[in-house]
């Protein structure tokens, strides 16, 4: 039988594209061989597409992208392709942006569609289906950047547009502090941050509105952060449950990515029922925003109430040596090798559904 032409496409234009080349490294070292012949495609920041000439094994972080050849036709050496394996975290391969080009070349690819990505990479977004959905989440307000103002939006929808003071004083008066600010279409807790008091909270929606100019600000939640993984189109499968011990106050990129004290505990050390409804909850997250193939489902255990709040969901989750999605199924019983032919054989099936 031959090989089916895989291309690995990684790196990208936005601010994950080192923590995509260090995931789309461990992709190529554990990808089938005599499955798949395999072409890895890297995107630079400036959104120049380049065949990867460079060896997979001993990657650093941050570390140049040297050995490459520029392609010329993009379009025609995607369609010599079988199968695409997008690796890009956040904006253009993360948000159905690439997806979308796949879609209008008729190729398969790995994960979730144009609909459940653009939903998924949205935070404000995905909360209004989450709600739709009946699952528990924290409370929050969302404003836009808009010139030197702020646009505040109620629940309704309704919008008033407001001075940066006037938008904290809005929001305090709906929400406790501590509060979580963030960019709405970020990943990896780029331009995350916590305010305890107004004064931090006007410092970080000025922040913040650097990375997107849509900015979600939620109430915190005390308790344990822990993470579920799922896997399939319509027959859907749980992991076990993982709980983020972040070394810092919280999860920031700095805590996932550079920072060796934060930890990771599989399974997570909770009561069984408490487990079983988060696995529940993070299948019915990915349905209910018609996800396909993958993704990670983040929530919190509130403390002293066992109370489950869900968080946000990753259509596209890391997949580097310290990631929680591979280390949630193999710890599940499906090693990374298998988990990486499954999803390529979960595209291929939805291509032919």
């Amino acid at each position: 039988m031959s090989k089916k032409k895989l291309g690995v496409i990684f790196g990208g234009m936005s601010t994950e594209n080192e923590v995509s080349v260090v995931s789309a490294n461990s992709v190529l070292n554990n990808l089938d061989k005599e499955k798949y012949e395999i072409y890895p495609i890297y995107i630079d920041k400036d959104g120049e597409w380049w065949e990867y000439k460079e060896d997979n094994n001993n990657r650093e972080w941050g570390q140049e992208v040297e050995k490459k050849e520029k392609i010329e036709n993009i379009i025609k050496y995607l369609k010599d392709l079988d199968v695409m394996f997008p690796v890009l975290h956040g904006l253009y391969g993360e948000d159905g942006t690439i997806q979308g080009l796949f879609e209008l070349l008729k190729k398969p690819y790995v994960g979730c569609g144009i609909l459940a990505s653009s939903v998924g990479m949205d935070k404000v977004y995905t909360k209004v289906v989450f709600k739709k959905a009946g699952l528990n989440q924290a409370n929050y307000e969302y404003i836009r950047k808009f010139e030197d103002k702020y646009i505040y939006v109620d629940k309704q929808f309704n919008e008033k547009i407001l001075g940066l003071e006037e938008t904290v004083k809005e929001i305090s008066k709906n929400l406790n502090f501590p509060m979580f600010i963030k960019p709405s279409n970020s990943g990896s807790s780029v331009g995350i941050n916590k305010a305890k008091n107004e004064k931090e909270l006007e410092e970080y929606l000025k922040y913040a509105a650097k990375f997107d100019n849509k900015v979600l600000i939620e109430e915190g939640i005390e308790g344990r952060e822990v993470e579920c993984a799922v896997l399939g189109n319509e027959e859907v499968i749980a992991s076990c449950v993982g709980e983020i011990k972040p070394a810092e106050e919280f999860y920031s990129y700095d805590a996932k990515y550079k920072n060796e004290e934060s930890k990771t505990e599989i399974p997570a050390n909770i009561p069984e029922d408490i487990s079983n409804e988060i696995r529940k909850q993070a299948i019915k997250a990915f349905k209910a925003i018609d996800g396909k193939g993958l993704s990670r489902v983040d929530f919190f255990v509130e403390k002293n109430t066992n109370k489950i709040y869900i968080n946000e969901i990753n259509t596209l989750p890391g997949f580097t040596s310290i990631s929680m999605y591979p280390k949630l199924f193999e710890e599940s019983g499906i090693t990374y090798k298998e988990l990486l032919n499954k999803l390529i054989e979960l595209a291929l099936e939805e291509k032919t559904m």
